[in-house]
């Protein structure tokens, strides 16, 4: 059975997108790897990446390029400082070489040896090869499938869906939401003392909070940052950021140091219900206007929805309990993570396989589930909040236009926070023995659903507002 962590499902990144950016980035790591485990590293003279499907088609607007030379230089997407990008890059293309893992210099050119193919491999929509060349011969040739949210696999392990390697054997092994609601039974556990007795069994206590406050952290800096940050997106569409704005209106004239005092300075206004929409949808955007552009973010369960779980968090913080603190933080995570493996293991998180279902729905799913646990709900009712969330976005088509995570993957952040929010309400206010419609049975027909999707609408750029909204018109 696939063992999937937490933090597998929460990952610290740089932006736009966790299968455009960051699974090319790992990708070009674990090729280094290679080379240097084959003994021909220092043998290269240059090399060549092809890129296929959907990583062709919007890879450009995603920053596959940038993410793929990143990678190859050595840099770490969760400690590069981000300012630093721009100028890697074009030191990259002005001296026309590159250090690959900052040691051995070739030859590059950006432009020619990185190919953005229109064809499709069989095995996932998000495929990248690697060559490299000793003079004309060909040394060594490997191919990677980038799957969503930061994943990436070998093209030898052809299984019916995207799995990821085994690490162990958890003491709780879930593929089901009915196999986790059997442990809470029978354990009498909640659904995060479960997860966090897998987790356990990987790491050990002080590493799992010491982690997942690394990971709360990224998050509300990202928040912060994306609320404190003006003007205008990179990528050609001239997309405003409406954070900044929004914020400056909800907050006033209060003033604070750091993040974690804006946290406290929020908690101590007073909000009414428009308000809350209106703060909720602020986090959110801001998270993916950071995102955007090229900002540190988590995945969660992608980078094209890292705003959903950390505005949701926000909003039990400042809305429904002043007086939580890291406990809660925990308990909120690791039920998110275990409901985005549930819908990874049965479905897909990439949007190239599910279109933006299998996004923006798994990340309002998992913080809907993860909100209703927090707020006193059952694992039944946990379980039912995460269907309801899932069940409203299926079918979300993901047609990103120009091929930036900007329009309308922004906004559809805030959609989902709201919906997660709401359906954890609902929730609630259920009885799991009047339930009609379990969480399985939604997180299978999220995945047929996904296989009957017309390819143009899965992060292709080929269909949907892509196409019916033009440069000119934005």
């Amino acid at each position: 059975m696939e063992c999937i962590s937490v933090f597998d499902m929460l990952k610290i990144g740089v932006g736009p997108s966790s299968s455009h950016t960051l699974g090319p980035w790992r990708a070009a790591e674990r090729w280094l790897e290679e080379l240097k485990t084959e003994n021909c590293f220092k043998n290269i003279t240059t090399i060549k990446i092809d890129l296929f499907g959907s990583l062709s088609l919007t890879g450009k607007g995603h920053a596959t390029d940038i993410a793929i030379i990143l990678g190859l230089t050595g840099e770490n997407p969760e400690t590069i400082p981000t300012e630093t990008i721009n100028g890697i890059i074009n030191k990259v293309n002005s001296n026309s070489e590159l250090a690959l893992a900052n040691k051995h210099i070739i030859t590059f050119n950006s432009k020619t040896d990185i190919v953005f193919n229109k064809t499709f491999l069989d095995f996932h929509s998000n495929g990248l090869t690697f060559t490299a060349f000793n003079n004309k011969t060909i040394i060594n040739e490997s191919t990677f499938y980038s799957i969503g949210g930061g994943f990436v696999v070998k093209e030898e392990r052809l299984v019916h869906k995207e799995n990821v390697e085994l690490k162990k054997e958890f003491p709780f092994p879930i593929d089901k939401a009915t196999q986790l609601l059997n442990y809470c039974k029978a354990e009498n556990k909640s659904i995060s003392e479960i997860v966090l007795e897998n987790e356990l069994s990987l790491r050990d206590a002080e590493t799992i909070d010491f982690e997942l406050n690394r990971i709360w952290d990224t998050m509300l800096e990202c928040m912060y940052l994306g609320c404190h940050t003006e003007g205008h997106l990179p990528g050609g569409l001239n997309v405003r950021r409406r954070a900044f704005d929004m914020h400056k209106k909800l907050i006033g004239e209060q003033t604070y140091n750091s993040h974690k005092d804006w946290l406290n300075t929020i908690r101590k206004t007073e909000v009414k219900f428009r308000q809350i929409l209106k703060w909720v949808s602020c986090f959110a955007l801001g998270v993916n206007e950071v995102n955007a552009s090229l900002g540190r973010v988590v995945t969660a369960p992608t980078n094209g929805s890292a705003g959903v779980i950390p505005a949701v968090l926000m909003y039990y913080l400042v809305i429904e309990n002043h007086n939580a603190n890291f406990k809660d933080i925990k308990q909120f995570l690791l039920v998110a993570g275990e409901i985005g493996a549930i819908f990874k293991k049965g479905a897909t998180i990439s949007a190239a396989m599910g279109g933006c279902q299998a996004e923006i729905g798994v990340s309002s799913a998992m913080a809907a589930g993860a909100l209703c646990e927090i707020l006193g709900g059952t694992p039944e009712q946990v379980m039912i909040a995460a269907e309801i969330a899932m069940e409203h976005h299926l079918g979300l088509t993901c047609d990103p236009i120009g091929g930036l995570v900007q329009i309308p993957c922004i906004e559809r952040n805030s959609m989902g926070a709201i919906k997660a929010i709401n359906a954890a309400e609902l929730a609630l206010e259920t009885d799991p023995n009047n339930v009609k419609v379990p969480l399985d049975k939604v997180v299978s027909t999220m995945w047929e659903t996904a296989k009957d999707m017309n390819n143009k609408y899965k992060e292709t750029s080929t269909g949907g507002l892509a196409v019916g909204v033009f440069m000119a018109d934005c």
